[in-house]
């Protein structure tokens, strides 16, 4: 495995991700930021945060797979959520967990989520991007 998730000693445990990803692989995979559009560009869900963290969570596996790559090769996530306050995070790990259980996987690399005022167009609400190390 090309990737270590810990959570060090003096930091908190998060239940949701780990702190730190230790690498060993030697090729990254970048996952351009993925927001809630289905195959034909459509975007999916629109006004409903936990749809589009669902389709956008799922993008981003497809986009992995397409390098060869799945969740347990992700290093990094950073998700953009339009007009963030911390009574959406429900939403949000709803949608993620939808997905995740969808792909048989467990989002535990380290996250970073930003709000923002607006994305590329107005009916997407959240946009995610990954980082991946394969061996």
């Amino acid at each position: 495995m090309a990737l270590t998730l810990v959570n060090p000693d003096g930091l908190p445990t998060i239940d949701v991700y780990r702190q730190v990803a230790i690498a060993s692989g030697s090729r990254m995979v970048f996952v351009a930021g993925q927001v809630a559009w289905d195959a034909d560009g459509v975007t999916v869900g629109e006004g409903d945060l936990a749809a589009q963290a669902e389709q956008c969570y799922l993008n981003v596996g497809t986009a992995l797979a397409g390098a060869g790559a799945s969740f347990d090769d992700v290093a990094k996530l950073t998700v953009y959520v339009v007009d963030w306050t911390p009574d959406k995070m429900p939403l949000l790990l709803a949608g993620i967990s939808r997905a995740a259980a969808r792909l048989g996987a467990t989002p535990v690399a380290p996250a970073t989520l930003v709000g923002v005022a607006a994305l590329d167009i107005p009916e997407h609400l959240i946009e995610i991007e990954a980082t991946a190390i394969l061996d």
